[in-house]
């Protein structure tokens, strides 16, 4: 594809104004209301976002999780703890994430401290998976090379066999995260790129709420 076609490709944004004084104190609400309207809109898959992490080097890297939960304590995702953003966790606990909702010309982001959820979470949550998922999660040496994708699938069976029928108990190596927010960024696209931007800050335990430029 040419640089020209590239220059090409965009839309034109639209959506109602966002005025910081008209977003809720809390970010965490105004987060949940966005993302019952992604939802009512039956956008596909609107819980995915971008998780960016840095290694010991100071080297990024960023890719796609799903959020499971929300509350006023942040935002959680779960994972491999021996996978490469684990690794990266352990040696930077900190993180950054993008949602991004095309349709409605919206885009959310956050910033904060990493730590891990309880275990009594992380079981939660395991739990309620498809068993399939659970077998993977169990059996899978996330972010590790393998031979042939044949070798992925005969650590499934491994597992399966040694489980027969009973539940599947939580691995120790898999669980959950939680990033806790000191930046919130909640984008609403305009026309001619003149988008609004509201960041929320916590400064000494409040959340504190301004308009960025585009």
């Amino acid at each position: 594809m040419s640089k020209d076609a590239l220059w090409r490709l965009g839309n034109q944004y639209v959506g109602a104004p966002l005025d910081p004084q008209d977003c809720d104190p809390d970010p965490i609400v105004e987060f949940r209301a966005w993302m019952l309207a992604a939802v009512a809109a039956q956008l596909p898959t609107p819980n995915a976002m971008t998780l960016a992490t840095v290694d010991e080097h100071g080297r990024p890297a960023a890719r796609i999780v799903l959020l499971k939960e929300v509350d006023e304590r942040g935002f959680v995702f779960y994972t491999n703890y021996e996978s490469r953003k684990a690794r990266d966790l352990a040696a930077h606990p900190y993180a950054a994430l993008v949602l991004f909702w095309e349709p409605m010309h919206r885009q959310v982001r956050v910033e904060g401290a990493i730590e891990r959820v309880t275990p009594e979470e992380s079981d939660a949550y395991f739990g309620s998976r498809a068993r399939g998922s659970q077998l993977g999660a169990i059996a899978s040496p996330q972010s590790r090379p393998l031979p042939t994708r044949r070798a992925l699938e005969d650590l499934v069976a491994s597992v399966s066999r040694a489980h027969g029928d009973s539940a599947l108990p939580r691995p120790a190596h898999w669980g959950g995260y939680r990033v806790v927010p000191d930046m919130v960024e909640l984008w609403q696209g305009q026309p001619s790129r003149l988008h609004d931007r509201v960041r929320y800050r916590r400064i000494d335990g409040a959340w504190i709420r301004d308009r960025l430029a585009p």
